[in-house]
C-alpha cells in the first residue's frame, strides 16, 4: 500500500467523523452556549489524547502478523456496517443521511434542555453534548489512524491525515457556522465502506498466512471487486423497491 493510499484512505473515514463530530458541536453552541460548548471540545480532545497516548505503543507492540490479523477483522466490521448503510440508502431502503436534518433535531433538543450549571461550566447540557460528541467520534478516528498507521508500519503519516481531515472540517464549519450538507457524505460513506472491508479482507488474509498474488498490488483487484459487488447490490435492491407492489421500508 503506497503512502499515497494510506493518506487518502485514512482522511476520507475521518472526514465522515469529523463532519458528524462537528454537527453535534455546532447544535450545543448555536443553541445553548459556545463557551460550555467549546469547553466540552476541549476535554474531549484530552480523553482522546489520553487514549492515544496509551493505545498507540500497544498497537506496535504487536506482532505484525498478529496485527494484521486483528485488525483485519475490525476494519471488515466497521467497513460492513458502513457499506451495509451505503448500500440501503443508495438504493433507497433507508432515508439518506442528512445533516442539515441532524443539525435541527440536535438543536431543537438543545434549545428545549433545561439549564444547568455545574462548576466552572455554565451550561452542562452544551458541555456533555460536545463532549460525548468529541469523544466518540473521535475514538472512531484514532483507532482508524492507529489501526492502518501500524498495519502499514507510518503511524505519522496516518496520525497527518487524520489530523488534516480534522483541520479542514473544522475551518470549514467555523468558515460556514453550519454543518457541512454540501459534502457527499453518502458517497463518502460507501467509497470508505469499500475500503475498509478492501483492506480488511486483504490484511485479514494476511494475517492468516495467506499470499496474494502480486503482494501490494492484489488491493487493484479486491477494491474494485468489492465496489462492483457493492453496486450490483445496489442496482438488485432498487429495482425489488421500485417493483410493482413493493413496499419501501
Amino acid at each position: 500500500m503506497s503512502s499515497g493510499a494510506l493518506f487518502l484512505a485514512v482522511f476520507l473515514a475521518c472526514v465522515v467523523e469529523a463532519v458528524e463530530a462537528l454537527t453535534i458541536v455546532l447544535a450545543a453552541g448555536t443553541g445553548r452556549d459556545w463557551r460550555s460548548a467549546v469547553t466540552g471540545v476541549v476535554a474531549g480532545v484530552a480523553v482522546l489524547a489520553v487514549v492515544v497516548a496509551a493505545l498507540g505503543p500497544a498497537v506496535t507492540a504487536i506482532p505484525l502478523g498478529g496485527l494484521r490479523l486483528v485488525v483485519g477483522g475490525l476494519l471488515l466490521i466497521f467497513g460492513l456496517q458502513w457499506l451495509r448503510k451505503a448500500i440501503l440508502r443508495a438504493s433507497g431502503l433507508k432515508a439518506l443521511h442528512d445533516e442539515d436534518a441532524i443539525y435541527a433535531r440536535e438543536l431543537a433538543a438543545a434549545r428545549a434542555a433545561a439549564p444547568g450549571r455545574r462548576g466552572m461550566v455554565a451550561d452542562w447540557y452544551s458541555f456533555t453534548l460536545s463532549f460525548k460528541g468529541v469523544v466518540l467520534e473521535g475514538l472512531e478516528v484514532a483507532f482508524i489512524a492507529l489501526t492502518f498507521g501500524a498495519n502499514q508500519q507510518n503511524i505519522p503519516l496516518a496520525a497527518i491525515a487524520a489530523l488534516s481531515a480534522i483541520v479542514v472540517v473544522t475551518v470549514a464549519g467555523i468558515a460556514v457556522r453550519a454543518p457541512l450538507a454540501r459534502v457527499p457524505e453518502n458517497t463518502m460513506k460507501f467509497v470508505v465502506g469499500v475500503m475498509l472491508t478492501s483492506f480488511g479482507i486483504f490484511w485479514g488474509a494476511e494475517g492468516a498466512g495467506a499470499v496474494w498474488p502480486g503482494a501490494d498490488a492484489a488491493l487493484l483487484v479486491v477494491v474494485p471487486v468489492v465496489a462492483l459487488f457493492a453496486l450490483a447490490l445496489v442496482a438488485t435492491l432498487r429495482r425489488a423497491v421500485t417493483a410493482p407492489g413493493a413496499v419501501a421500508s
